[in-house]
């Protein structure tokens, strides 16, 4: 189902991801307390809200059902949508118990303007990420639904280009399907992703590949794994109404 938001010139989202909360506030998690990471970031955005909030997945580590609802708290006096979608870690029954009410919003497509933004679900049996036949043919079908003078934009958990270092053994296993779906439609202008813990934009096939930082620790690009306590990090976004302006399209990291 799509949300469609009131006209405007541009929008702005926070995009969010790898919380990787546990079910006690003060629990740790790699050196940091994931609550309070993501605590000390939804603090400094509450006063100035966007349009609406991404997240997108492992925002468990422990996988039950307190860690979710400690995040319901976290945005319960949110008045802006809270989008979501699930990570390797995450449980989506448990998920969607948690999230059932606003500002919470199950939807998986956004409409701004000329713009249409598609959570894809990429969470299979394995950690790393899964877009079979049948997610495959709906993106198709999600598509052809657009308009012709649309763009489009993809937000996923995991990442569909290598980043040479240990997360790739958790890639998405599909991306040559996902690749081929993105070539042939040049609405889509880019994709953007969690899971790699670790900030980065740059240009493949003619397509933007954006990384999102995550809220709990960050990956060094180093073959083992070598996670970093920092400051919690997201991505903001500011999409114009436009799609055809010389800045349809622009993002940034930031630090809580």
């Amino acid at each position: 189902m799509a949300v469609v938001f009131a006209k405007k010139d541009s929008y702005r989202l926070v995009h969010i991801s790898d919380c990787h909360l546990v079910a006690e506030p003060e629990g740790w998690f790699c050196g940091v307390q994931p609550y309070r990471q993501l605590e000390l970031l939804l603090s400094q955005l509450q006063s100035n809200q966007p349009d609406a909030v991404i997240l997108t997945g492992d925002l468990t580590q422990d996988h039950s059902l307190a860690s979710y609802q400690l995040i319901t708290q976290l945005f319960s006096d949110w008045s802006c949508p809270v989008f979501y979608l699930p990570g390797n870690h995450d449980d989506m029954e448990l998920m969607q118990r948690a999230f059932a009410s606003t500002p919470f919003c199950g939807d998986t497509e956004l409409s701004l303007g000329d713009w249409r933004l598609c959570l894809l679900n990429s969470k299979g049996p394995t950690p790393a990420g899964y877009f079979d036949t049948a997610r495959q043919q709906q993106l198709q079908q999600q598509l052809l639904s657009y308009p012709f003078d649309s763009a489009v934009w993809l937000f996923c958990h995991h990442h569909i280009s290598p980043m040479g270092s240990f997360i790739d053994e958790h890639i998405q296993l599909d991306a040559a399907a996902l690749w081929q779906i993105i070539g042939s439609d040049r609405r889509i202008k880019g994709f953007s992703h969690g899971h790699c813990h670790y900030a980065y934009a740059k240009i493949q096939q003619g397509i933007h590949l954006v990384g999102c930082p995550a809220s709990s620790v960050q990956f060094l690009l180093t073959p083992d794994y070598q996670p970093v306590a920092a400051r919690p990090g997201y991505i903001e976004w500011i999409f114009n109404a436009n799609a055809n302006a010389d800045t349809a399209v622009r993002w940034q990291f930031l630090e809580g």
